[in-house]
């Protein structure tokens, strides 16, 4: 296919009225497709539908320890939750505190709890005059949200396929005091889709911060999201390598079942140093009794171990390939050679993201929006909303049916062609 780039004025001009007319046929059908979040589909939904079976009312509920999971009680959760979930996050029991059903949750928590209380004994953020957190871009929109709610400046790090700029990041951790956090999630990202390399990890973990509670949040959320099992890169553990760079304390990782099980009815945890959970334990004693502990025994007697998990996870898998390679498939057939943008073809996670011609994405995503497909914000994917190239559309293959997603994907790649021959265009005036 010939780059839009090489085209002369009149080509440019014979295309976009070719593609205008594939953009009305595409308005007159009244669509309404929706790639605008990660949500599992009702298939994928469908799959754990037997853990609502796995109690009733003749059940046992004591827990391994003897604990009635039915009472008060067991403020970091029951023993075989917090074994279950330490499996999947690659640390030890003892590091994990079991929550309710949403990571993000604990994640809002933990910057609320540095805010008002401070963390281990520092001042707490909200009485100093600045606090700054570094954001690798384009990242997860809710982690920005957060930060964003309770004021705190955040910087854009540069994200490349082994993780983030860590130049950038040493730089400003180790030289200024106001740098508290970096979001991370560094296993199939979001929503690029990149495993941070071996070299990452280590350099993240040995980061010698000018601020003494400075944390890394590890949002390990796509931790067991394989796409294909069998293409794994090596993944190092960050609390084992934080302890072997004498930074024990350095880390907060959180994960969840949260699109293992049900997105509304999981289970989350913290895993993350001695010293770090005894803090975080003086404020839960205050906030809560205990979080749900019937859930935790369902998800424990479940997925009964981490092979259960990743067999789970496979079937997940099988749902999920075909929604991302029909994507991935659609882009490389429509828009190969044109020049049109880029894309990510991650092996694991959610999402696909697309790098549109500088300043495109917002025009692209209005263009589909106009044409019956909802899609996440363009800005999305950065602090304040704010792309400052306006390029980067984060696609959520998950949720729609084949046969939806297909047209989805189509209507799309119609959006990125129109919007770059116009931008061209307007150029060659």
């Amino acid at each position: 296919m010939q780059s839009y780039f090489d085209m002369t004025k009149e080509q440019l001009l014979a295309e976009q009225e070719t593609l205008q007319k594939e953009y009305q046929d595409y308005q007159s059908r009244g669509l309404a497709l929706d790639m605008s979040r990660g949500k599992p589909s009702s298939e994928q939904l469908d799959l754990s539908m037997g853990l609502l079976d796995t109690l009733d009312g003749k059940s046992v509920m004591m827990a391994s320890d003897g604990m009635d999971t039915r009472n008060y009680g067991g403020l970091d959760g029951i023993p075989e939750a917090k074994q279950l979930m330490a499996d999947m996050m690659d640390v030890k029991p003892e590091q994990v505190i079991v929550y309710g059903n949403a990571s993000l949750n604990i994640m809002y928590d933990t910057i609320s709890r540095a805010m008002v209380t401070g963390i281990m004994g520092h001042t707490p953020w909200g009485k100093l005059d600045h606090v700054k957190f570094l954001c690798p871009v384009p990242g997860y929109d809710r982690h920005f949200a957060i930060t964003e709610h309770f004021g705190i400046e955040m910087i854009n790090i540069p994200m490349t396929e082994d993780g983030p700029d860590m130049d950038m990041v040493e730089d400003l951790v180790n030289h200024d005091d106001a740098v508290k956090g970096i979001w991370c999630v560094p296993k199939y990202s979001n929503p690029q889709g990149y495993v941070y390399s071996e070299e990452t990890i280590k350099r993240m973990a040995a980061l010698k911060p000018a601020a003494e509670d400075f944390r890394i949040y590890w949002d390990n959320a796509y931790v067991v999201h394989h796409l294909y099992g069998g293409d794994e890169k090596p993944f190092l553990n960050i609390l084992e390598e934080c302890e072997k760079a004498g930074n024990p304390d350095m880390v907060f990782e959180f994960a969840s079942t949260s699109k293992i099980s049900f997105s509304g009815a999981g289970v989350a945890a913290m895993a993350a140093s001695p010293a770090n959970l005894e803090d975080v334990k003086k404020s839960m004693t205050v906030q809560t009794i205990g979080f749900d502990k019937i859930n935790q025994l369902r998800h424990a007697r479940y997925f009964k171990n981490l092979e259960g998990i990743k067999a789970h996870m496979e079937k997940h898998a099988q749902l999920l390939r075909p929604r991302f390679e029909l994507v991935i498939k659609t882009l490389r057939e429509e828009l190969e050679g044109t020049g049109a943008g880029s894309w990510t073809e991650p092996k694991g996670g959610y999402f696909i993201t697309f790098e549109a011609v500088e300043g495109c994405a917002t025009r692209i995503v209005a263009l589909a929006k106009e044409a019956g497909v909802v899609m996440t914000p363009a800005g999305a994917p950065f602090p304040y909303g704010k792309d400052p190239k306006d390029s980067v559309i984060r696609i959520a293959p998950s949720f729609p049916t084949m046969e939806d997603l297909g047209l989805a994907a189509q209507v799309f790649t119609t959006c990125v062609k129109m919007a770059t021959v116009e931008k061209l265009l307007k150029t060659a005036e």
